[in-house]
């Protein structure tokens, strides 16, 4: 008996030993952030992922226009290729930035989300009528203010959604609105008394230590279509990685919480049901996955609730995925107009990403 028991002890002895040693590497790759520079993991085994089955999903990305893909799994590169460092326009992910910019100074009370443009003293040109004066902040934010005016850096199929202005009070009628987001750059500038790109590089960028950007990569622009400007900027795949990191920590970067973690939640709360323009959900300018929507998040690939993303126009994607603590940057060198990737060929080779998981060791 005393052998067995001897026995026991020491298997039970080395199965502990095994256990803390494989939770031991596990803490210390999730809730890992980059230093001035992103690790790379030395072998996608190495997080239970197939080398083969992801070096398939770049051979994928090569018959498209794809520039980069930066693929984070606890905190770290997982894989990545292409021109992940260079600058690339954000097209419409510019506005899941300014939604988390958005955070710190409603948490503060700079920002009350409940006041309306007529109380703000915002209008545009041709006028605002009575009713469009009494959407909210937080209408804006929801892409449901009402306000069917034409506006900036929008082409003339979105503006072809719009119905006839007054046809719908503030927020009652969603529809993927840039008047709503564009304006929105007005009142955090009016608000907060700072511009848009030098509080991002402040709040956001230095915190979390991105490698490229700078106050110089921001632009805005109008031509008449509304006095709003469209605000604008480049961005690397890198740093597009950083952000989506700091929004899948809940805000937080290392020590220092950069967003308030009850804004990131809020914000990427599924508020409005967006088929009319082909999306599943939507938030505070975040698209969110709902699965009982007719459209899924993306094409060809299963993504449960939970799920958010930042996209701009030609396959540019950050797309966040808590269950597998994962972000997944895409970008498109949009510079070159006949440049594009369709959300159907994103899904596909983000599936493939997936399909890489779960490796028998």
């Amino acid at each position: 008996m005393k052998t067995i028991t001897k026995i026991i002890r020491k298997y039970t002895a080395i199965a502990l030993m095994i256990l803390f040693s494989a939770f031991s590497v596990f803490s210390q790759s999730t809730n890992k952030y980059p230093g001035e520079t992103w690790e790379k993991v030395n072998k996608p085994e190495d997080l239970g992922y197939s080398s083969k089955k992801l070096a398939k999903a770049q051979e994928f990305s090569k018959t498209l226009k794809t520039a980069a893909v930066t693929i984070i799994v606890n905190g770290v590169v997982l894989d990545e290729w292409g021109d992940v460092d260079s600058l690339f326009f954000t097209h419409s992910m510019r506005k899941s930035a300014l939604s988390a910019l958005y955070g710190k100074y409603v948490e503060d009370g700079t920002i009350n989300l409940d006041k309306t443009m007529s109380e703000l003293g915002i209008d545009d040109e041709p006028v605002l009528s009575d009713q469009e004066k009494t959407a909210t902040i937080r209408d804006c934010l929801k892409a449901r203010s009402g306000v069917f005016h034409t506006a900036e850096a929008e082409n003339d199929a979105m503006h072809k959604l719009k119905p006839l202005r007054d046809t719908f009070k503030p927020g009652e009628f969603w529809l993927y609105n840039n008047w709503d987001f564009n304006v929105l750059g007005t009142i955090f500038e009016q608000q907060t008394g700072k511009k848009i790109f030098q509080a991002f590089k402040d709040d956001i960028a230095d915190p979390i230590q991105m490698e490229n950007f700078s106050v110089e990569n921001g632009m805005s622009f109008k031509t008449g279509r509304s006095i709003h400007e469209a605000y604008m900027f480049v961005i690397s795949a890198h740093d597009l990685a950083r952000f989506g990191l700091l929004m899948l920590r809940n805000g937080k970067w290392n020590d220092k919480q950069v967003i308030p973690a009850s804004w990131v939640k809020e914000s990427t709360t599924y508020f409005s049901d967006a088929t009319i323009y082909k999306g599943d959900g939507y938030g505070y300018m975040w698209w969110v996955a709902k699965d009982h929507n007719k459209f899924p998040h993306l094409p060809n690939v299963k993504l449960k609730e939970g799920i958010y993303s930042a996209r701009g126009m030609g396959g540019h994607f950050v797309v966040v995925i808590p269950e597998y603590d994962m972000v997944f940057v895409h970008r498109v060198n949009t510079f070159l107009p006949e440049n594009s990737v369709s959300s159907k060929d994103v899904g596909t080779l983000l599936n493939m990403i997936l399909v890489a998981r779960n490796l028998k060791k």
